[in-house]
């Protein structure tokens, strides 16, 4: 007997990303780190790991569907953790610290992943990714 698969729409959508995001959660509560915060060290790595702060605050807001003051209260947090630091007006770098916090983040979550996709066969992932693409385009079009 099969298990029937449900109609793909976004309580699919929502269902997948909270398992996945569940996951991650147990990993960033170890470091009291929120996913918020994760989105942003994971902005700030780019470029060496020294980036303008309005690229930081624009993942936030963009990816994450948060406000601004939102966004900067994220940046704030970081840098009063000692994770991030201000090297010059309205840029922002990983500290060693935070560079330490990200990588160890991003390795359990590549680990996760693998776990997770494992089995899943690539024509199948390219379908998926080419079909949320046009969804995330498609919100966010309604959110304009």
């Amino acid at each position: 007997m099969t298990t029937p698969v449900a109609p793909f729409n976004g309580r699919a959508i929502g269902l997948a990303h909270y398992a996945s995001r569940a996951a991650l959660e147990r990993v960033l509560a170890r470091s009291g780190t929120t996913f918020e915060q994760s989105v942003a060290l994971r902005a700030a790595s780019g470029d060496g790991g020294t980036v303008e702060r309005a690229l930081v605050v624009d993942r936030l807001t963009d990816g994450l569907k948060i406000d601004e003051s939102a966004a900067l209260r994220t940046v704030g947090e970081l840098t009063a953790r000692g994770l991030l630091e201000e090297p010059a007006p309205e840029r922002v770098s990983l500290t060693d610290a935070g560079r330490e916090l990200f990588t160890s983040i991003r390795t359990a979550g590549e680990e996760i992943a693998a776990r997770v996709y494992a089995g899943i066969p690539a024509e199948d992932l390219a379908v998926v990714a080419r079909v949320l693409a046009l969804v995330t385009e498609r919100a966010d079009a309604e959110l304009a």
